[in-house]
């Protein structure tokens, strides 16, 4: 399908030749309504004439398309802005094509010369584009494009003034880029290698010829279309090649140790090593770039004072050299960890919980005939291994510790959660794999109450800079993240972090000033303090608990997720949940912004009928509830080959006295088959509603079904010929 542009409203600066003009011819061309600038000065800034403009204008025209011309200097942005609005009632994109040239050798560039290229191509582009900003923000769609060049990216002699506005447009569109995001206003930029007025005197005839302008149209047009996601982008092109650039850089390394100055000397020392690219990085934001910084507080406050420079390495030697081997199965110091309500309370309050929800009661209130911890709490005990430098004490393991990331995270419970007591955890180095930019190292942690274990963490630790070491890539003893299925989710929640949410999840335990301090969050590139990962963690889970299990902890089974991207206090978590047998697959976004912050993720739960049958009997006095006990039972054993046999889903209603008494389903399509009591939240090929007396009649075999349904003991409805095979789940798996 061709991309057209209709109803769009776009504005092209510099528009009266050159990639300006072609850039108005093509958009009109697909329908867009065009507002054509262009000043008519020459190409060093001189001059002004309408007749540019015009021209374009009317070969638009002529072709059936809409245009209106605009003859305004850029650095009268709001003019510019007015005249789209005046003419078409709105504005949709806006192309930063207009510059000159004043090129002189750095000694001979006058105040004249930088001033003037600065304000046309940098100062021009902000005043144009923030004319239109709000425009764009308040009708969720907009399209910039900003026009750099390779003289900016990589400087060229007698440039010197060029080439700094046009990298500081570059500069601009990137945070453009992060500002837009989340209404739908994406800025690109592109830096065009094409034959134009600019080029035309420094060209050959044929390569002028060869690089036309036609040929860099197409990638802008692309990036301007609303099916266009692209966002923050910066490409070279020309005759017809596009490429995307990005920003490297080397792993580096410390160059200071502990207790003891940074001196030029010891930078001179690592010089090879600090320019060496091997394994290079390849960051794309400044929350990436200041990783380094963050994550060494939590390893600086474990080591204690390491002198005067406060972002110093807090790893004895710069070099990354691990020795696999030596490292997995090393143990970690045991850790203890006392609580009482207080703390189960606290970590309830700082994932989200509220009175405001009646059901949150059980968590948040030690007098409650149900009181009960948070599955999702079992991270707590164990998080102490990660934070207390114990890895730091592992031979073998020569990592540079101001470079780890927390990746994933998995959490296993045996037994409910005690909501007090003391909790030994016991961390093991389970494998370490290369992964040639990092070393990925996963830490298994068993937390035990007294004698008996009752829930298994898995931490993923990534050191970054730390691969290479010649070591395996993939292992079976990870937990891996899955992603989930490709259709809707079966259930969606939403639910608002407040601006105080990092603030009270820390009294969990985790201090670590990113999550507080706005001066050090600046520090790491973000405009506030940021939510723990852990904490979304939380949230994520207790939605699942929620919409599946009915907020009874003992249905919690596991948890897996990959932390994707960082989330703000007061932003709007979105988790998407999709149930497949007892695995319910999750992805938690931002609301505002639609960015996955847990992603690959899953909460597995223990089945309704996992429950012994004389605890079922006597909970709801049914004599059926022994039976879909065994069935359960039995497709835990051998439901893979069930869904083969059968490969549908059965509902069933149990009256008593005339009244539903209970639900059950019965998946032998999807996974490897489950059972669920109460209401399922897909759809049933078929419906079975019974009494209690006669569903045992039918499955002892002294009633017949047919009869039964004949005589209106069973009722059906969806697919009845799936009737058939009721057999094979009944007679050959409820043997009593």
């Amino acid at each position: 399908m061709s991309l057209s542009f209709e109803g769009r409203v776009v504005l092209v600066t510099g528009a009266g030749g050159g990639l300006g003009r072609e850039y108005a011819l093509a958009f009109a061309a697909r329908g867009a309504s065009v507002v054509v600038n262009d000043l008519g000065t020459d190409t060093k800034g001189g001059g002004k004439s309408s007749a540019a403009a015009d021209t374009v204008v009317e070969e638009i025209r002529a072709k059936g398309g809409k245009a209106v011309a605009n003859y305004d200097s850029v650095e009268d942005g709001e003019k510019l802005i007015q005249s789209a609005l005046d003419a078409f009632g709105r504005i949709d994109v806006v192309v930063n094509n207009a510059g000159i040239l004043r090129d002189r050798s750095f000694a001979r560039t006058s105040d004249l010369d930088w001033d003037l290229i600065q304000r046309i191509h940098l100062r021009g582009s902000f005043l144009v584009t923030r004319a239109a900003w709000n425009h764009m923000k308040n009708q969720k769609f907009g399209r910039i494009i900003m026009t750099a060049s390779a003289a900016g990216i990589y400087g060229n002699f007698g440039q010197a003034n060029y080439s700094a506005a046009k990298l500081g447009m570059l500069g601009l569109s990137n945070t453009l880029a992060i500002e837009g995001s989340k209404y739908n206003v994406h800025c690109n930029t592109i830096a065009p290698l094409a034959g134009s007025r600019l080029t035309e005197n420094i060209m050959t005839p044929d390569l002028v010829a060869s690089l036309k302008s036609e040929y860099v149209a197409p990638l802008v047009l692309w990036l301007c279309h609303e099916q266009c996601q692209e966002n923050g982008g910066l490409f070279e092109l020309g005759g017809g090649w596009i490429g995307k650039l990005r920003w490297e850089r080397s792993q580096g390394c410390t160059v200071r140790k502990k207790n003891q100055p940074m001196t030029p000397e010891a930078v001179r020392d690592q010089w090879d090593k600090i320019c060496d690219f091997t394994n290079a990085i390849k960051p794309t934001s400044l929350q990436e770039s200041f990783q380094s910084v963050v994550s060494v507080l939590p390893q600086l406050d474990s080591e204690g004072d390491i002198g005067t420079n406060p972002t110093a390495a807090a790893a004895a030697s710069s070099a990354s050299s691990i020795n696999p081997s030596e490292v997995v199965g090393q143990k970690l110091p045991p850790t203890t960890f006392s609580f009482d309500h207080i703390q189960c309370i606290l970590y309830a309050l700082g994932v989200g919980m509220s009175t405001k929800d009646p059901d949150h009661l059980r968590f948040l209130y030690e007098g409650h005939e149900s009181f009960s911890c948070l599955p999702t709490f079992g991270v707590i005990p164990a998080q102490a291994a990660m934070m207390g430098g114990g890895l730091s004490s592992i031979p073998g393991l020569d990592i540079d510790f101001t470079q780890v990331l927390h990746g994933e995270q998995y959490l296993e419970l045996y037994k409910p959660l005690p909501t007090s007591g003391t909790l030994t955890s016991e961390a093991t180095i389970a494998d370490i794999l290369d992964k040639g930019s990092g070393a990925l190292i996963l830490l298994d942690v068993n937390t035990f109450n007294g004698n008996e274990l009752i829930c298994y963490n898995q931490f993923s630790v990534f050191a970054v800079g730390a691969g290479g070491f010649g070591g395996k890539r993939t292992s079976e003893k990870a937990k891996a993240p899955v992603p989930p299925p490709k259709r809707a989710p079966d259930a969606v929640v939403i639910d608002s972090t407040t601006r105080d949410q990092a603030a009270l999840y820390r009294l969990s335990g985790d201090w670590n000033p990113l999550h507080i301090d706005p001066s050090f969050a600046a520090m790491g590139g973000f405009k506030a303090p940021i939510l723990h990962g852990l904490c979304s963690f939380g949230f994520a889970a207790r939605h699942v608990l929620k919409q599946f299990a009915d907020n009874d902890p003992s249905r919690f089974k596991a948890i897996k997720v990959r932390f994707a991207k960082p989330v703000m206090p007061g932003q709007s978590l979105q988790t998407e949940m999709w149930k497949e047998g007892n695995r319910i697959h999750i992805q938690c976004k931002v609301k505002e912004t639609e960015a996955v912050v847990l992603a690959g993720a899953y909460v597995d739960l223990h089945g309704t009928s996992e429950a012994s049958p004389e605890t079922v009997t006597q909970a709801g006095g049914l004599q059926s509830e022994l039976v879909f006990a065994e069935i359960g039972r039995r497709i835990k054993d051998v439901g893979s080959e069930l869904v083969k046999k059968v490969n549908a889903v059965f509902g069933w209603e149990i009256t008593n006295d005339g009244k539903t008494a209970a639900q059950w389903t019965i998946d032998l399509k999807n996974g490897s088959g489950s059972l669920h009591k109460g209401p399922y939240s897909g759809k049933a090929d078929v419906t079975f509603t019974v009494s209690d007396e006669d569903f045992m009649e039918v499955v002892q075999g002294k009633l017949n079904p047919q009869k039964a349904f004949f005589s209106g003991k069973l009722k059906v409805k969806g697919n009845i010929m799936l009737s058939q095979k009721l057999e094979v789940i009944l007679k050959d798996y409820a043997k009593l």
